[in-house]
Order: structure tokens, then sequence, then C-alpha cells
């Protein structure tokens, strides 16, 4: 909006500058041209005088002062000049000063410009036009006439420029700072001019870096930003603007209403889906049991097939778990806020992990010494866990036996940091940025010894955004790290010392 501001102002001032010029040069030119013909007939008068009237006798006329009203002579004793000749010889070259200066005779040099002027026949009616502008050595540029005299000698009679020079060359000066003037006035003009035009512009700006900073992306958006009437006039140029905005606000207001209506049924299914399923899903469960337990009874296929059955059903309660626990995440049901020591969490999971999997090598790495309340963080300690378990068992799922896995803690300045690595083959680059979407799978990159629901890291996902954490991943071949970053509890007041877990599984 400024680089707007900031050419509109430009351009004006430099169209005002070339305007300016213009007229300038103009004014100038013709200021010379008027002066111009003013001295030649002042060369014209001056000469006719000095050579005489027809038949009369010229010998000994000098030419009268200029006129004082004439700006062309007076005060200076070198603005003007005579000089005579004789068939090429000269008789007299001088100044024609006045009588303080008295007359200056000029010497070859000056006189001999002079003398190449082309002398006129005496007579009226002679042009003024046909003086010459010569250039003297010492004393400038003069505009000079020559005349035929009764007697048949030649008087020339110059009068110098350097006045009309003068003249021109202050009216320039001064139109130079006139118009300097007249262009900044009009610049700073033009800056508070065009600032107020574009005042409705930066309102209708700011509403829209407002409404691009809101998260649209999920969960309910109320879109109450509007332009105010009074920037929405669709006779003006800006208030068009205004009015197509607002209109596109209108638009998307309803598209994101849609959205989260079409989401909140889904949600709602989902979650009334996951709770009816659960009550026969465990009797499903209970009854297999039972059934399997009289296996001795029954033929062989028949008991498979109940161990089938039985296995299935404990992954499909899972699964309906899940989905049961992002339902709610998704529909913003508080959290348990307490104190949770990070430390004897992982340590715990990391010891659950190894009695579940013991053909992969489970490590935990923790500082050497770390503080009494270094590892707390406020959060649900049941969902800290499951972050936890999630990530180890993504690792154990998507990794052969042998593989090393490593659980660690670490602290930054403000935040526990927890990541879990592998040496498994990696997770597919095509896949690194879906890892935490619901039912995403990488079983062409990484191997599989247990199916997977794929909600695993979803729900890591959405638990740590619900505790206001961050979560990150990189992968190559051979070092894949899941990194967890919670906002420590240090700040939260005192805390009363807890009996740390034993770590197990460190190795």
């Amino acid at each position: 909006m400024r680089s707007l501001q900031a050419r509109i102002v430009l351009t004006t001032v430099v169209l005002l500058a070339v305007v300016c010029a213009v007229v300038g040069v103009g004014a100038a030119v013709s200021l010379r041209h008027y002066l111009g013909e003013q001295l030649a007939q002042e060369v014209s008068r001056t000469v006719g005088f000095a050579a005489g009237p027809p038949g009369g006798d010229d010998s000994g006329n000098r030419p009268p002062p200029p006129d004082a009203g004439s700006g062309f002579g007076g005060g200076d004793g070198t603005s003007r000049i005579q000089v005579r000749s004789v068939d090429g010889q000269v008789v007299s070259a001088s100044t024609l000063g006045n009588f303080r200066s008295g007359d200056q005779p000029l010497d070859d040099s000056q006189v001999a410009p002079v003398l190449a002027v082309t002398p006129l026949q005496r007579g009226p009616g002679i042009d003024p036009n046909t003086t010459q502008p010569v250039s003297l050595p010492g004393l400038g540029t003069y505009l000079v006439q020559a005349r035929y005299t009764s007697d048949g000698s030649v008087v020339a009679v110059g009068i110098s420029t350097s006045r009309m020079d003068a003249t021109v060359g202050r009216l320039a000066l001064i139109e130079i700072v006139i118009f300097a003037i007249g262009v900044a006035v009009a610049g700073v003009a033009a800056a508070f001019a065009t600032r107020a035009t574009l005042r409705p512009l930066h309102r209708v700006s700011a509403i829209a870096r407002r409404v691009s900073e809101l998260p649209l992306e999920r969960g309910e958006v109320e879109l109450d930003d509007r332009v105010p009437e009074a920037d929405a006039d669709p006779r003006t140029e800006v208030g068009q603007v205004g009015v197509a905005f607002n209109r596109m606000l209108g638009h998307v207001a309803g598209a994101l209403e849609v959205r989260q209506e079409s989401e909140t049924r889904v949600r709602r299914f989902v979650a009334d889906a996951s709770h009816e399923l659960r009550t026969p899903l465990a009797a499903i469960r209970g009854y297999s049991e039972l059934a399997r337990r009289r296996t001795d009874d029954l033929p062989p296929e028949v008991a498979a097939m109940l161990e089938r059955v039985g296995s299935q059903t404990e992954r499909m309660t899972l699964l309906v778990e899940d989905l049961l626990l992002l339902a709610r995440l998704d529909a913003g049901r508080p959290l348990a806020r307490e104190r949770v020591d990070l430390a004897r969490l992982v340590a715990d999971a990391v010891a659950d992990a190894h009695a579940t999997a013991p053909g992969h090598r489970w490590s935990l790495r923790l500082p050497e010494d770390p503080a009494e309340t270094g590892f707390d963080v406020v959060g649900d300690p049941e969902r800290l866990h499951q972050v936890v378990a999630n990530l180890l068992a993504n690792a154990r799922t998507h990794t052969r036996p042998g593989t090393r896995v490593v659980a660690g803690l670490s602290r930054g300045a403000d935040v526990v940091r927890l990541e879990v690595a592998d040496d498994g083959p990696g997770i597919a680059p095509e896949l690194l940025d879906h890892v935490f979407e619901r039912f995403a799978r990488g079983e062409t990159g990484r191997a599989r010894s247990t199916g997977s629901t794929g909600l695993g890291l979803s729900i890591v996902s959405a638990v740590v955004t619900e505790h206001g954490g961050r979560l990150g991943v990189t992968s190559v071949p051979g070092d894949t790290r899941f990194t967890v970053e919670l906002p420590a509890a240090d700040r939260q007041g005192p805390v009363r010392p807890s009996a740390r877990a034993p770590v197990a599984g460190r190795g």
C-alpha cells in the first residue's frame, strides 16, 4: 500500500516537474527572443544616428546614449562600441563610454570581427534583423550593424548582449526557485491527498489481514469482520473493492458454516457409532474368550476360527477406542490438567515395550543428573502415556526384530523434549508429510509384523496439540526420529517430590 502511495506521489511530482520545465524553458526562450528584437532595434537606431541623415554631414556624429528605460546601456563603459573605416582602413574604433568612464580604444583583435560585418546602404526602412552577433575577445558578445555614410565611409555600432543574457539568467534562476518550491509543495499536498484517498483501502487491507490470520482449517470459525458501509460505497473505486470483499467474506462464511456442520455430523456419527459398538464388541470378546476355554471339546478348525475371531475382536475394539478418543478430542472436550513426571512415564512405557517386544533393543536415555522437577509437565497423564506408548508401538510395528529403539528426554529453555528414534528402514519421502494423518499407513516403506489401524500417530498429534506442544519427524534409512516438545511446568508452582520409577529398559 505504501509503495502505491509512493508511486502516485512520485508520478505527480515528475509530471509537475516536466510541466514546470516546459513552461520555464518556453518563458526563457520567449523573453530572450523579445529582448533580442528590442536590442536589434536599439542597434539599428543607434547606427542610423551615427551614420547621419542622407545628404548631411555625419563626420562628427556620435550616437546618443541608450534610452535609460531600454535596459541595454548605461552604467557600463563597454556596453557599446563604434568603429569607422574607409576602404577597409580603420579611422576610429572605441567603446562609447559615459562621462565617467570615457571612450576606450579597441585593439586589432577586437576590431577585426566588426570589420567582417557586411555594411548596409543608407536609406530608410532598414530591417533591424540585419544585425549580427559578434564575439569580441575580452568584451563578450555584441549585436552589431554596419552602414555606409554619405562620404563613403562605413560606421559600425554594436551593443553588448550581456544585460540581455543576465536578464534571461535571472528569470531562469527565479523560475528554478519558484518551480522547485511549487513542486515540493505539490508533492507534500499529493502525499496527504493520496494518504487520505487510500485510507479506506488501508482499512480494507487491515480487515483482510485479520481474516487471513484466523484458523479457518478446522473448528467453528466466526467470520464477523466486514468492511464498514462508509468504505463500501459502490460509487467509488475503493468502495467497489469493499463491496466485493464483503461479498467474498459472506461466501466464505457460508462455506465455513456448511463445512462445520458437516464435520460436526461426522464427529457425532463417529462418536455415537464408536460408543454403540463398544457394547457388542465387549460381548463378542467375552463370548469368544469363553469359547476358547473349551477348545478341547471343539474340532481344531473351529478352535482356530475362534482364535481368529478373538484377535480380530481385540483389533476392532482398539480401533473403536481410538476413534472414540479422536472424536472426543475433535469435540474439544477438556483433558485432565495435573502435574506429570514425564521421566517416570517414559520409563514405564519403555519397560512395557520391552516386555511386549523383547526382540527389539529398547533404550532409555536421560541426563546423568536431571533436576528434581526437570521433566515435569502439566497435562493428562493417561493421554501423555498414550503418546509415548503409541510412538514406541509405531517403532515396534514398522521395524524388524533386532532394531534399536531409543527414547530420550532433554530440557530446553521452556520445554521438555521427548525423542523416539530407531535405526529401521525409515519412512518413504512421499509419505513423510502424511504420517500424522488418520488411517495413514506406510507398508511400502517400512516393514510390518502386526496389523495397524493407522490412527496411532494421529492420536499422538491430536494429544500433543491439545497440550500446546509441537510434534515433528525426520527420517532417512537407518535413522527415524519423532520429536515431541511440551511446555515445562517449572513456573507453575512448587512440586512435591515424587518417587521415580526405576529406569527400565536402559541399554
